[in-house]
């Protein structure tokens, strides 16, 4: 599985790029949404997960960015990872598009519940 995380947080990064290494998930990493984008351009991924608040572009508009692609690539599954806890936050999320949304700190049950859900919607099957 390779996993694109759009987060500006390094330690944020490190710390899911060890529990996807667990599951044997190839991880890229993007330190801002403008980052993620250009990187999106040229790769492909099976899942995208993305924090909110990031300087310059926030992950709501990334979200609506990936949405509005015309091919595969906007179709990709989307898991918000935010500290964020606004009571319509994940109804915000929803409706951009995104198919999922944790919380930080991300414990690794909760990170990989969301992939298999999110995959198994999707039809791609579980990760083990």
């Amino acid at each position: 599985m390779n996993v694109l995380f759009i987060e500006d947080d390094r330690m944020n990064r490190r710390v899911v790029r060890d529990m996807l290494n667990v599951a044997g998930a190839d991880m890229i990493e993007a330190e801002s949404a403008e980052e993620g984008l250009r990187i999106l351009d040229g790769q492909e991924f099976d899942m995208l997960l993305v924090d909110l608040r990031m300087p310059g572009m926030d992950g709501i508009t990334a979200i609506r960015h990936i949405r509005a692609r015309p091919d595969q690539k906007g179709r990709v599954p989307i898991i918000v990872v935010t500290a964020d806890t606004a009571i319509d936050l994940r109804e915000r999320c929803l409706a951009a598009g995104a198919d999922e949304v944790i919380f930080k700190p991300v414990a690794m049950d909760n990170l990989f519940d969301a992939m298999g859900r999110v995959l198994a919607a999707d039809d791609g099957g579980m990760i083990g």
